[in-house]
């Protein structure tokens, strides 16, 4: 009992080992080395305080735009309850006047509800379709066949080289004579060029052999402010069909000369068949313009006129009618920006398929871009804004006044007292020669 309550340490257990596998224990305390952290744990320390110094920045610049977008956020709500509380509340201005054209518009869209989900507010619903139609618009605006567009061509202005006449107001008046000189010719044909032209357009496409063959003289001007031709302020169609007078008796053109208008040219060949009519032996027109706003005219046959235009005619003539300034700013970023544009862009025409692959001709293109350098070469929008007014203004006349008809004196009291003791004096009044006319001639 006594050995078993003894104390039985671990020497007693090395002893007994020793005498049975004959190792000698020295006595020695087994010691286990226990390597140095000084330096690991000095290492260790200071790469974690610039890890907490890193975390502590971002920390920091988290924080500043959490604080930031709280305080939008709560202007953001201040100014929603400040609309809420002056602007849409039910005796404002702006409520009062849109509540009866919001209640129609509400109305009359009312049906498409039933198509949303039951559990959406539909004017959350229609506010968000809204502006995602309206950035699906922007993006499909956005071109990126970049490869594809053709390179933009500068304006060029070119030397002088027009013949000049000088009318009686002192005005310079730039011509163009082709065909035949003027003892050989056996037609003489004046020409006014439409809008964006100038006198070297013309009869477009016409070869002066077939001029030659028929002895027909073709002479074209520039109207006031174009080309080479001085601007002239107070102009109206009476005095552009005595401009058209004074050419011909400067150029010598003592008979009866033939008026050729085409597009809105024709408006000043009008204006010389009324004008100046026992000079002018006849017309001939292609496609010509007539006044979008005549007053002979009944609703049918001005909406047939009107819908046969593009949007930017349309717009163009509107303004041209209400607001004239305003043109002079789409005038300066078009064909007064010092670049070309697309052809079918100011012609301002749905083109047919022959038309598109006439206007896409490298020829074409070379002689329309000639004539527009030489319209627009006084850099002058004022012109411009004067034809555009001219052409939806009140002509001073009608189409059907061009035509030959009887009129008699017969105002005031003389004239009627006169009338029924003799026969009244009656003279026929229009224009008595023959007029040509072709639409939709290409």
């Amino acid at each position: 009992m006594s050995e078993v309550g003894g104390s039985y340490t671990r020497r007693d257990d090395l002893a007994g080992l020793e005498e049975e596998s004959g190792i000698r224990y020295a006595g020695e305390p087994i010691g286990i080395s226990t390597p140095s952290f000084a330096t690991t744990s000095s290492e260790y320390v200071s790469g974690d305080s610039r890890t907490r110094e890193s975390e502590s920045l971002k920390d920091q610049a988290k924080g500043f735009m959490m604080a930031w977008g709280e305080i939008l956020l709560e202007f953001g709500r201040g100014c929603r309850d400040i609309a809420q509380q002056s602007l849409l509340t039910e005796d404002s201005y702006l409520v009062r006047k849109l509540r009866r054209p919001y209640s129609k518009v509400s109305g009359k869209l009312k049906h498409l509800n039933e198509f949303l989900p039951e559990d959406r507010d539909p004017a959350h619903v229609w506010s968000v379709m809204f502006f995602v139609f309206i950035l699906a618009l922007a993006a499909m605006n956005v071109n990126t066949n970049h490869d594809r567009v053709p390179p933009v061509k500068k304006v060029r202005i070119h030397p002088p080289t027009a013949s000049r006449i000088l009318l009686p107001d002192g005005r310079h008046m730039a011509y163009r004579e082709q065909g035949v000189p003027a003892d050989r010719a056996r037609f003489s044909l004046i020409a006014p060029h439409p809008f964006l032209s100038s006198r070297l357009a013309g009869i477009p496409g016409v070869k002066m052999s077939l001029l030659e063959e028929y002895g027909i003289r073709l002479v074209t001007y520039d109207l006031p402010g174009f080309g080479e031709s001085d601007p002239h302020l107070g102009r109206t169609l009476n005095s552009s069909a005595f401009d058209i007078l004074h050419l011909a008796d400067a150029v010598g053109i003592c008979d009866k000369f033939w008026m050729l208008g085409y597009s809105s040219g024709a408006m000043h060949a009008w204006a010389a068949l009324r004008y100046i009519p026992k000079r002018i032996a006849g017309a001939a027109m292609l496609a010509p313009m007539i006044n979008p706003y005549e007053r002979g005219m009944n609703k049918e046959e001005i909406k047939m006129i009107w819908e046969t235009w593009v949007p930017s005619r349309k717009l163009f003539y509107f303004l041209a009618r209400r607001f004239p300034k305003l043109l002079s700013y789409f005038y300066w970023r078009s064909f007064l920006s010092g670049k070309h544009d697309r052809i079918e862009n100011r012609l301002h025409l749905s083109l047919g398929k022959r038309d598109q692959m006439l206007v896409e001709e490298p020829i074409f293109e070379e002689y329309w871009h000639r004539d527009v350098e030489e319209s627009i070469r006084q850099g002058n929008p004022k012109p411009f804004i004067q034809e555009a007014v001219l052409q939806v203004s009140d002509w001073g006349f009608s189409s059907a006044d061009l035509q030959v008809q009887r009129k008699c004196q017969r105002r005031g009291f003389l004239s009627w007292l006169r009338s029924l003791y003799s026969q009244a004096e009656c003279e026929l009044a229009g224009f008595p020669g023959p007029i040509h006319i072709w639409q939709n001639w290409s």
